[in-house]
């Protein structure tokens, strides 16, 4: 019970004082899964093991992670547009360059949580990459870029 509890504080911290600091889910995302070594999937956090524990700062990343990647999941393309948008316009890159990046080296595979189901990795994958195509299509064609104008056939 009291680890729960500490977990639970752990990530009450992390919603109240880090993730909303961040421009969007997919900023979200991208933070939470770099706080995962690459090498064992544990997660760390300096700050939140120094207030609670590594233990309970881990968990709390896990978890805050699964969350996130469980709502970017469920969103639609257009939604999800919104949240790269928002991601890009933040000024982690020019628009060209991340969709280039983000198209060739696909770094949105290591953004996967490890206990995601398989089917929900694949819908995601499988969403950024349209997403990411109309993206380019958007930045080629500036003109055309309304959300109408893309939806229509």
């Amino acid at each position: 019970m009291a680890k729960q509890i500490g977990i639970q504080a752990a990530i009450a911290d992390l919603k109240k004082h880090t993730l909303p600091g961040l421009p969007g889910d997919i900023a979200r995302l991208v933070y939470l899964a770099a706080t995962r070594d690459y090498n064992t999937g544990r997660y760390y956090h300096e700050g939140l093991s120094h207030i609670y524990t590594q233990e309970f700062a881990a968990r709390a990343l896990q978890e805050c992670h699964n969350d996130v990647f469980r709502d970017l999941v469920r969103l639609s393309i257009e939604d999800l547009l919104v949240q790269f948008e928002l991601y890009v316009s933040s000024g982690c890159a020019q628009a060209d360059e991340f969709v280039d990046f983000w198209e060739k080296a696909e770094p949105y595979r290591v953004t996967i949580p490890l206990a995601s189901d398989p089917i929900s990795a694949q819908l995601f994958n499988s969403n950024v990459k349209i997403a990411l195509a109309i993206l380019r299509h958007r930045e080629s064609n500036p003109r055309n870029s309304s959300r109408a104008a893309l939806l229509q056939p």
